[in-house]
């Protein structure tokens, strides 16, 4: 044997060779995040003016998660109905929850939380009025219905139902994919079987469908709670809210700001790892079925 060349092993590469491809492979992108999400956790700990921030900060964490899971449990509904219509064979329903979709596609969800917190809440406001004017013989005058004012909706609510209904619009489409992803045979076969539309829907497409769009409502999850930031422009005391009123008061925006970007990123970064766990365990699933 020569002197000076190394012997490979059976595989054929050397131990440098595989440490380096599996050193590739590793997630050395969560591994920078984790050392600036330990740098920014020693200063909460160490330093008064980052300690101080965590603490403003908390405060509106609950606002910011309470909005994210009242709207989002809105709006899974919101776009089951609707994706359930653009499938429709009804013309009426499919046209109806296409010009729904297509309106909040088109709209930046800023202006949709806008329009709907100074323009319809105020007009669903006037019809109850009306309604309570109407109804006055029979229940009397004043009442609860004539007596209600816009100002008796807290933007927190406005803000849960605008961004319920513009996520009703995109999880539509998510829902109406997964519904036409099955295949047309199995509706045929349930039907066949003496099933009607609605239970062929029920009991045989939706099951399915559900399960394969389940990653995808995952991340329009984890969009919403990013989206949900969008609150404190009317004022709602959430994560972002708080930070714009500490770092106003205090003129810290470097600092304040900054521990803002680390609140969302680990969230979203948690809730990113659980969907991608969930897409794992769907596809091991499926091959153990197969």
């Amino acid at each position: 044997m020569s002197i000076g060349t190394e012997r490979l092993p059976a595989g054929g590469r050397s131990l440098a060779g595989r440490f380096i491809e599996r050193a590739a492979q590793w997630p050395w992108w969560l591994l920078v995040i984790a050392l600036v999400g330990v740098l920014i956790a020693w200063n909460a700990l160490t330093s008064e003016l980052y300690s101080a921030i965590f603490s403003r900060l908390t405060l509106g964490i609950g606002v910011t998660i309470f909005t994210t899971l009242v709207a989002y449990s809105l709006a899974l509904v919101i776009g089951l109905l609707a994706g359930l219509g653009r499938v429709s064979g009804n013309p009426v329903v499919f046209n109806i929850a296409t010009l729904y979709v297509q309106v909040i596609r088109g709209v930046p969800i800023l202006v949709q939380l806008l329009v709907i917190a100074f323009v319809i809440v105020p007009a669903l406001i006037d019809g109850v009025n009306s309604l309570g004017a109407l109804l006055a013989p029979l229940i009397g005058e004043p009442n609860l219905l004539t007596q209600t004012r816009p100002q008796d909706v807290p933007f927190l609510t406005r803000c849960i139902i605008a961004l319920a209904i513009a996520y009703g619009g995109f999880q539509a489409e998510t829902f109406r994919a997964g519904i036409q992803s099955i295949s047309k045979g199995q509706m045929e076969a349930a039907r066949s079987l003496g099933m009607s539309y609605v239970q062929a829907m029920r009991y045989i497409i939706l099951p399915q469908a559900i399960r394969r769009v389940l990653p995808p409502l995952g991340n329009d999850f984890i969009a919403m709670l990013k989206d949900s930031s969008l609150v404190s422009v009317l004022g709602v005391r959430d994560i972002t809210q708080e930070a714009r009123l500490y770092a106003a008061a205090s003129f810290r925006y470097m600092e304040t700001y900054v521990s803002l970007a680390f609140f969302y990123l680990a969230m979203t970064i948690l809730l990113s790892l659980g969907v991608r766990w969930l897409e794992n365990r769907l596809n091991s699933h499926g091959r153990g079925q197969g």
